[in-house]
């Protein structure tokens, strides 16, 4: 069984070290997510998050499953797309950086932590829950979509750890 909570600021040593041996680990993988740590992850990004209770680890036993951060901020590029559904800033809450410890991959962990996510957003009384996905990444199109999540649009963004790249946006209405 997982659990999954806000991670805590003593934890932010151990958010470090999930994320960089995620990438780490994930060098070679066929869809690998492109982060770069220090990157994306920022070191600056993972400590905001944890500050703001928008890190959350999935704990299996005593081990670090899987994590994500859940919040309002989004890429400009965001602004141009066509949404199924009008909502302001603080009705729309976006996923960043979930992954999945490799030796959990497989097992229904990034399953289990959307839905939490889908959880903890309808308890907020959220509107909506937007993402993007690297085109390539085929793992996690398939996961959103058999979640609930509709394809919305493919744009080009710009992050700092993949460059121009074409991205698959999606959108949960709840």
């Amino acid at each position: 069984m997982v659990t999954i909570r806000p991670a805590k600021m003593e934890e932010y040593a151990a958010a470090v070290k999930f994320y960089s041996d995620l990438i780490d680990s994930m060098r070679e993988a066929e869809y690998k997510p492109e982060w770069k740590m220090g990157v994306y992850p920022t070191y600056r990004m993972l400590q905001n998050a944890i500050e703001n209770r928008t890190l959350y680890f999935a704990h299996h036993e005593t081990c670090f499953a899987g994590a994500m951060i859940l919040n309002h901020e989004c890429s400009p590029e965001y602004d141009s797309v066509k949404w199924q559904t009008d909502a302001d800033k603080d009705e729309v809450m976006v996923i960043h950086a979930l992954g999945v410890s490799p030796s959990y991959q497989g097992k229904g962990i990034a399953k289990q932590i959307v839905s939490k996510i889908i959880e903890i957003c309808e308890q907020r009384s959220v509107k909506v829950i937007r993402l993007d996905v690297l085109k390539k990444n085929i793992p996690a199109a398939k996961l959103y979509s058999a979640m609930g999540f509709q394809h919305i649009a493919s744009i080009q963004m710009f992050y700092e750890d993949t460059g121009l790249a074409d991205f698959e946006l999606y959108e949960l209405v709840l």
